[in-house]
């Protein structure tokens, strides 16, 4: 049986996650990316793309079990840097995130169907995420940023603990990598989002935390929270002239980017 890996979410005060980070740093160590920073945490961006009806939105706040997001990631504003599309899915509770990494100069030109800066081991990941992509005609709608501290095992196993904080969001239509935000909305305010990530089953240090400072599950969902401050009237319908994809031949076996596109069916996005 394959493995599943969970993914459980809590919005806390600020207040609280010193005492929480001294009863994690019992269990796990800082992942490479926190301990380099004086602050121990590292920036994350991403730009969420979505139908012009918003389909993902809805999906996530109508609780669908089975559903997705689309965004490009990214970590600083260095032109050298790497940029990362993800597709991240969800099936009941399990959660699957697939992966590819690019130069950030050659990201439009994957989108269209160019995949000569994908590695081989990311052709599944980008096929993936351009066919969701273009399954609901999806585009920037929305630029989320927030300060993350990474805490890993020591064991090498697959548990993670993430404290995300400062999250914000503001809308974007298309697809400029900067991480300079003009007038962002807090989605959480003063609050924090901590992410208890594991495969198949949790550690028991785990639960005891959660029973030690009382803590609650929710959704912590950065993408909806943010629409819902900046507004579905500001995000909602067509944003073609601000987004638009290069028209090229793929020099992998001259694959265009229409062989991604796939009529929309309701069987298919709720697969």
């Amino acid at each position: 049986m394959l493995a599943q890996r969970f993914e459980l979410k809590y919005i806390i005060p600020d207040s609280i996650t010193a005492a929480i980070d001294a009863f994690i740093a019992v269990h796990m160590e800082l992942d490479p990316y926190s301990d380099k920073n004086p602050e121990c945490s590292y920036s994350i961006h991403s730009v969420y793309l979505d139908s012009d009806s918003l389909h993902t939105y809805h999906a996530g706040i109508q609780g669908d079990r089975n559903r997705f997001k689309l965004r490009v990631r990214f970590y600083d504003d260095n032109p050298e840097s790497v940029a990362f599309l993800e597709l991240k899915r969800r099936h009941k509770e399990v959660i699957q995130k697939k992966r590819c990494m690019l130069p950030r100069h050659a990201v439009m030109e994957a989108l269209a169907g160019d995949t000569s800066y994908v590695r081989d081991k990311d052709r599944e990941a980008h096929d993936a995420f351009c066919h969701h992509m273009y399954l609901i005609n999806a585009t920037p709608r929305v630029h989320v940023g927030y300060e993350r501290e990474a805490w890993v095992s020591r064991d090498g196993s697959a548990v993670r603990v993430t404290i995300d904080r400062n999250v914000r969001a503001e809308a974007q239509f298309d697809l400029n990598l900067a991480t300079a935000m003009a007038e962002p909305v807090y989605v959480f305010g003063q609050s924090t989002v901590l992410e208890l990530k594991f495969t198949d089953r949790a550690p028991d240090w785990m639960f005891e935390m959660v029973r030690l400072f009382n803590l609650k599950q929710s959704g912590g969902p950065k993408y909806a929270g943010g629409i819902r401050l900046i507004g579905e009237q500001c995000l909602h319908g067509p944003r073609n002239e601000c987004f638009q994809l290069p028209s090229l031949q793929c020099a992998d076996e001259n694959r265009t980017s229409s062989e991604f596109e796939t009529p929309i069916s309701q069987s298919l996005i709720h697969a």
